[in-house]
């Protein structure tokens, strides 16, 4: 339960509020109530697609995506992240750009996931490990093809065998129970996709090309 709220992202396209829980966590937390309608993602599930990318996330790239949750608060339920203490200096543009094998996880989270807007300032390097990490990912697992990131530097390039393995992993997750789950909560076709997604992962052991007919990034690289 997020008791308090101490501030507000004001860059953020939806309510992104600074929170803190009665067990005393700083969290992010984002009521659904502050969803802004959009016509292809429907705003009463941009909690749960962030909360399934972390659930995916700990099977593909564990340690890639903080802890997310659905729970209630002062504005009403929502997703809510835990806090992690970032490096502010930090520009992820020059890895970006060379296709830093640090950011293999989030590439392949973000193809797996449907990543329909993984922006530069989306990926942020936690302050003490010094370990890259994604947030923002309410708009994720649509069931028609959306990807739209900035880490297309990696189109073509083969898939590190490791994470590979974490892929398979998850193909095998999918057919058990959490994918029971998640049709039941973003319904079948978003299940349906994902298995695909990930079928055409495994098949090809690269990383796919940016696609032709559609914008493939949801904000320009510098």
């Amino acid at each position: 339960m997020v008791t308090e709220v101490e501030g507000r992202y004001v860059v953020a396209s939806n309510a992104t509020l600074l929170g803190t829980t009665g067990a005393g966590d700083r969290v992010v937390y984002k009521p659904t109530a502050g969803v802004r309608p959009l016509w292809d993602f429907p705003a009463d599930t941009l909690g749960l697609r962030e909360v399934w990318t972390y659930r995916v996330s700990t099977v593909v790239a564990p340690g890639s995506v903080p802890e997310t949750v659905i729970g209630d608060g002062v504005y009403g339920p929502g997703a809510v992240q835990r806090w992690i203490d970032t490096d502010e200096r930090f520009d992820p543009l020059p890895l970006a750009r060379r296709a830093d094998p640090a950011l293999w996880p989030l590439a392949v989270l973000d193809v797996v996931c449907n990543n329909a807007d993984r922006k530069l300032g989306h990926i942020l390097r936690l302050a003490q490990r010094g370990a890259l990490i994604g947030i923002d990912h309410g708009l994720t697992f649509h069931p028609e093809d959306k990807l739209r990131t900035v880490l297309w530097s990696f189109a073509g390039l083969e898939v590190p065998a490791r994470i590979l393995a974490r892929v398979a992993e998850l193909a095998t997750v999918l057919e058990g129970e959490t994918g029971e789950t998640l049709a039941n909560e973003l319904g079948g076709k978003a299940l349906a996709a994902v298995r695909a997604r990930v079928a055409d992962l495994l098949l090809a052991q690269r990383h796919p090309d940016p696609p032709d007919g559609r914008p493939a990034l949801p904000w320009p690289l510098q």
